[in-house]
């Protein structure tokens, strides 16, 4: 039911090889629009990305396309401003992208559920992770717009994955015995199960849907089947 990485990502992914010289680097990222971009070993790796921030220490970049009216995120100019004296001093000297990029890269793959990838996002304080396979060669990248689209389904497909997939294949219930009512992503689920630990079970695999902000279980049950089960106390003659 989790959306995974491979749902989301984009398979067009601008990259540039170790050995690209700065200017391509530079243009690359004017031209397509992007604040940053993997880079490639001669295997198709990801071996570091090189963005804004990392040209922002050439003055060549600055003078070059501030003139043309270009004006990088105030997050890479601070980027830049806040690195150490010695990375300030190797990238301002750097004529290609292995010299440019921070490495090691902060990767994700593919089956890696979509809320994973955004904590890692998180972690690493970074807003684009490229995908990797197991050998670590490019696949795509997911950026935080990718996943924030995880995040705005509609209600009503919200509606039918908890009517089929929750109801109908996990619990095995016929999905007209219970009524599913879906607002601003808020879920609200009624109706009666034979079991308690069904009802729960229903909320519990619905709050894990994507898109889903809340559950209002107001769901009933005829037998509690989770009460504790009596534990005989063992004694000596």
């Amino acid at each position: 039911m989790r959306t995974r990485v491979q749902d989301v990502m984009t398979t067009d992914v601008v990259s540039v090889p170790e050995d690209a010289p700065f200017r391509e680097v530079a243009r690359l990222l004017i031209d397509r629009g992007v604040s940053g971009m993997p880079v490639l070993d001669a295997a198709g790796r990801v071996v570091g990305v090189v963005s804004e921030a990392d040209l922002l220490h050439k003055e060549e970049f600055k003078e070059r396309y501030h003139r043309e009216g270009y004006r990088p995120p105030l997050t890479a100019r601070l980027r830049h401003r806040l690195g150490s004296e010695g990375d300030t001093r190797r990238k301002a000297g750097a004529t290609t992208a292995r010299e440019l990029m921070t490495s090691p890269a902060y990767t994700t793959t593919p089956n890696t559920p979509v809320v994973v990838a955004a904590r890692d996002m998180d972690r690493y304080g970074v807003k684009r992770l490229p995908v990797v396979d197991e050998d670590g060669r490019l696949l795509g990248i997911v950026s935080r717009r990718d996943l924030i689209r995880v995040f705005v389904r509609t209600d009503a497909e919200i509606a039918e994955e908890v009517r089929e997939d929750v109801i109908r294949q996990a619990l095995g219930t016929v999905p007209n015995l219970i009524d599913v009512e879906v607002n601003q992503g808020v879920v609200t689920l009624r109706g009666e199960f034979l079991r308690k630990s069904e009802a729960l079970a229903a909320a519990r695999l619905t709050e894990n849907l994507d898109g889903v902000v809340a559950v209002v279980n107001e769901l009933t049950f005829i037998e509690d089947d989770t009460a504790a089960e009596t534990v005989p106390v063992w004694g000596g003659a």
